[in-house]
């Protein structure tokens, strides 16, 4: 059955408003029941293990308690269960014997005595990411333990907090019997207010030596902040001008989507290059890290200019509309993907546009980058047999693994796929308006029914997107959607891009924004780029990563985890590479390699002579630039205050 077809049966239509979640606070269950206490002690973040006490209201009798297994925002089960250890349940100080399932292996068994109230747990967690010797998160999952087959939302619990002496903490959540943010001074253990388990989950901490926290855009409600830590005390002094155009991105998000779904929000950034990279979302923060200099220079912020947009958008876009299979009672429940081209890729689109408005990127980087993921998508040739939509059902098998042929398989793409999606909406919308009407009006239909909220989870079905979107402007869009997400497209969806005033062509130089990533070595610079030439992704050391499938290196017998080591009788060296191709370009004469495939030596021949070829927007003539009217920002933009003072002389 087709999706459309699919989400137009009834039992996919629940009314609107039926999954309202509650609140942290606001839950009539959570304040009926005593709630579970956890204490997460992180002091020995910097020997990689977390700990935690929790004690857990009981009756006496068998009691199932279970820890989280899929993960929203991860769209995958990446509970970390395996990594849980020392697990000892006692009352009163006296042990309990427990015994995991046989089948739910995140399930643990425990028989409560007569007499007993309260069970408590200690367990610790391996962590081997996110942390340094001078920073950690924490996403609670890693310590949590609550009974199983009970809605988490009806679940009350009350966190406190533990960590090293003298290091700041950065978390959206309540401390008990305080201002409400931001927390206090660290060194000791922070109590937060009760919350739920859901909510809990869903409200990650930062901590470090080298902490700042700094408030942004004074003149939007609710507050806003942005929390860094790193591994370098300099590095979380973030630079004047990438803060104003923080501030920047609060005023534009409020502008486009005119609600708030949350009481307060973080920006939670890690700047470290052993801690690794992330990108989180969660209703009222995002988990967010990069290397150490991810945002010292413009050509690093380049590489991760979309990052705390797109996770802004999703507390809109995910946390609070959420896909109907997507949302389930529990964390034990699998996660159903089919929207994830809308819960991802309208956020993708969504964050992109609002870098670009915010400054985070200028307008030109904005095409310059919309540029390389087109092109990206429409030479993949995995598009012949596998859909959007299929890549969206099937994101739990696709997340990770290793890069052999993932252009003929195809991974996580209803993100670029639902860029491209989206921008041909908009375009569409504003060229049957005039450009009187946009996608920033559905947002303020779709993302802000119910107005201001706090936290809460609304459900939407492929239905309402429908009706939603013939608000803003009548049209077909059940046939436009299902063309798009559910056929086999063997081309990517540039009809956004051509509307928008542009054209995706090849030349023989990268893009200026390429360059600038390339010289920066941030991670979507690294390697060769030959992809749209002879159809190679090769590291600076001549490893091949990918084969484009039915591209010259494929027809070339080339292989992933193949490694180059001469060309044309010279030792390899990425500039080689490139010589190479454009020697080749207009002759004859085949590309000559020596190639390393586990221990044996071979000869290989790619058959190319088009030279370089790199992707950039042109601009179309006598066509509407629509693509730099939804990049224009929405508000004034702030200024660094050095940009101010030298704006300030000029005017004397």
């Amino acid at each position: 059955m087709h999706y459309a077809d699919i989400m137009h049966t009834s039992r996919f239509r629940p009314l609107f408003g039926a999954f309202f979640v509650c609140g942290a606070l606001t839950c009539a269950a959570a304040a009926q029941k005593t709630p579970i206490h956890v204490v997460a002690d992180l002091t020995d973040a910097p020997r990689k293990m977390y700990h935690a006490e929790v004690d857990l209201p009981v009756t006496p009798g068998p009691l199932t308690l279970t820890t989280p297994r899929w993960i929203p925002g991860n769209h995958r089960p990446t509970g970390p269960v395996s990594d849980i250890t020392g697990v000892v349940f006692t009352i009163d100080g006296k042990p309990i014997a427990w015994r995991r399932d046989d089948v739910d292996l995140y399930e643990f068994h425990v028989t409560v005595p007569q007499g007993a109230a309260t069970l408590h747990a200690h367990l610790d967690c391996i962590v081997t990411a996110r942390l340094t010797n001078k920073m950690a998160v924490l996403e609670w999952e890693k310590l949590l333990l609550y009974p199983a087959h009970v809605p988490v939302r009806d679940i009350p619990i009350q966190p406190s907090l533990k960590v090293p002496q003298g290091w700041g903490v950065g978390t959206a959540l309540q401390p008990e019997g305080a201002s409400p943010w931001p927390v206090p001074a660290a060194g000791s253990t922070t109590k937060f207010a009760v919350t739920n388990v859901e909510q809990l989950e869903d409200s990650p901490v930062i901590t470090g030596q080298y902490f700042h926290e700094f408030a942004l855009a004074p003149t939007i409600s609710p507050k806003h902040y942005i929390d860094v830590v790193s591994d370098q005390p300099e590095d979380s002094n973030l630079r004047p001008n990438t803060l104003a155009e923080i501030n920047n991105l609060v005023r534009e998000a409020d502008a486009e989507y005119a609600s708030h779904h949350y009481n307060v929000y973080h920006f939670l950034l890690t700047l470290s290059d052993v801690a690794g990279g992330e990108g989180l979302e969660h209703g009222q923060s995002s988990d967010n890290g990069v290397g150490e200099k991810g945002f010292a220079d413009d050509a690093h912020q380049l590489a991760e200019a979309d990052l705390l947009s797109h996770e802004f958008t999703h507390s809109w876009n995910g946390k609070y509309r959420r896909p109907v299979g997507l949302y389930q009672p529990d964390f034990a429940t699998p996660q159903q993907g089919t929207l994830l081209w809308v819960y991802e890729g309208m956020t993708q689109y969504l964050g992109n546009v609002l870098a670009a408005r915010s400054g985070l990127k200028s307008q030109a980087q904005y095409r310059d980058l919309l540029a390389m993921s087109a092109a990206n998508l429409d030479s993949k040739p995995g598009r012949e047999w596998r859909s959007t939509e299929d890549t969206a059902i099937a994101a739990s098998v696709l997340r990770g693994g290793n890069p052999a042929w993932s252009n003929w398989r195809r991974g996580q793409d209803y993100y670029q796929e639902g860029e491209l999606l989206w921008l041909d909406a908009d375009t569409l919308i504003r060229k049957m308006t005039d450009n009187k009407k946009s996608l920033d009006d559905f947002q303020k239909i779709f993302l802000a029914k119910g107005g201001n909220t706090g936290p809460q989870i609304v459900t939407y079905t492929f239905d309402e997107l429908v009706a939603d979107l013939n608000q803003v402007v009548k049209y077909d869009w059940a046939t436009f959607l299902h063309d798009r997400v559910d056929r086999i497209n063997p081309r990517a969806d540039l009809a956004g891009i051509e509307r928008g005033g542009y054209k995706l062509v090849y030349n023989d130089q990268p893009s200026t924004s390429e360059k600038m990533m390339a010289a920066a070595g941030g991670r979507r610079g690294a390697g060769v780029d030959c992809w749209y030439s002879i159809g190679l992704r090769i590291s600076a050391d001549g490893a091949i990563a990918d084969v484009r499938w039915n591209g010259p290196a494929d027809k070339a017998r080339l292989a992933p985890g193949q490694k180059i080591m001469a060309i044309n009788g010279q030792i390899f060296s990425p500039e080689l590479l490139r010589e190479a191709i454009r020697g080749a370009k207009g002759n004859s004469e085949p590309i000559k390699l020596i190639v390393q495939s586990d221990t044996y030596v071979s000869n290989a021949e790619i058959d190319y002579h088009d030279g370089e070829r790199y992707p950039v927007l042109e601009r179309a003539d006598a066509t509407p630039a629509y693509l730099d009217d939804i990049t224009k920002p929405l508000t004034t933009p702030e200024k660094a205050p050095e940009a101010k003072k030298m704006n300030e002389d000029s005017a004397k």
